[in-house]
């Protein structure tokens, strides 16, 4: 087991958990759009509705659809959205461009996700994560979303608790995401086979790091969208060559 790299990986966590809050986390990189996903004050059904549309399209251009929404809406306050039926919120994200290459079916999960906030968090959607909740409860009520599974919602409980500072009572239950990105960094520090499955990804650092496991998502994220490629890796500019397997075998 490549130890070195796994100490790496949770320091590199850990600085960032100890970070100070940023005043403005980079979503997108639209100051606008931005805006809009870190006022988890007064619109906090952003945030939450940026991670329901987050699958099979890049995630900048998914963050972005609060944003285009409300640019076409005039606004985006959680009373506006709640008198769109289903068939409107599809308009709005067919019109005059679609907003995501499966508008129907994220139509469809948006006007189930705005009900849901109306109806089981009285319209605030920040009720999902306040009164400090254990991991499991906040990764449960982000299942509860339609169209939302595991991965999406430790996501979601991990940028609330690793860069909005959001308080919670543990966070064993915090699983790393297995994304393409994450599943290529493990397997090329030789932490999981070449072909592991994402199962296989979220056990594996549950056994790496039991009291946080997500500790290591941003990470490795930011490791495989910079450095670590599926084709020509960049690994001379990669902070992590010197504990890669994979690297030193390039050389």
């Amino acid at each position: 087991m490549n130890k070195a790299a796994i100490e790496e990986l949770v320091k590199r966590g850990q600085e960032l958990w100890h970070a100070p809050k940023e005043e403005l986390f980079r979503f997108t990189g639209e100051p606008e759009a931005d805006k809009l996903l870190n006022d988890l004050t007064d619109r906090p059904h952003a945030f939450v509705l940026a991670c329901i549309m987050d699958r099979q399209i890049k995630a900048e251009k998914a963050w972005l659809i609060p944003q285009r929404i409300s640019e076409r809406l005039g606004g985006f306050s959680i009373q506006k959205l709640s008198v769109l039926s289903q068939e409107d919120v599809y308009r709005v994200m067919k019109e005059p461009e679609p907003l995501h290459r499966f508008v129907n079916k994220m139509a469809e999960y948006f006007y189930s996700a705005v009900q849901r906030i109306m109806n089981n968090y009285a319209g605030d959607a920040s009720r999902i994560w306040t009164e400090k909740p254990s991991s499991a409860e906040l990764v449960y009520r982000f299942l509860q979303f339609d169209g939302v599974g595991v991965k999406i919602a430790t996501m979601a409980a991990n940028i609330l608790a690793r860069h909005f500072k959001i308080p919670l009572a543990d966070y064993y239950s915090i699983d790393i995401s297995p994304d393409v990105h994450v599943r290529r960094v493990f397997s090329r520090l030789g932490l999981i086979p070449a072909h592991a499955t994402p199962e296989q990804v979220i056990y594996k650092a549950r056994a790496l790091y039991p009291d946080y496991p997500g500790i290591m998502d941003f990470t490795c994220w930011e490791i495989g969208r910079n450095w670590c490629h599926t084709l020509s890796p960049a690994c001379d500019s990669c902070y992590m060559k010197e504990l890669c397997p994979t690297a030193n075998k390039s050389r």
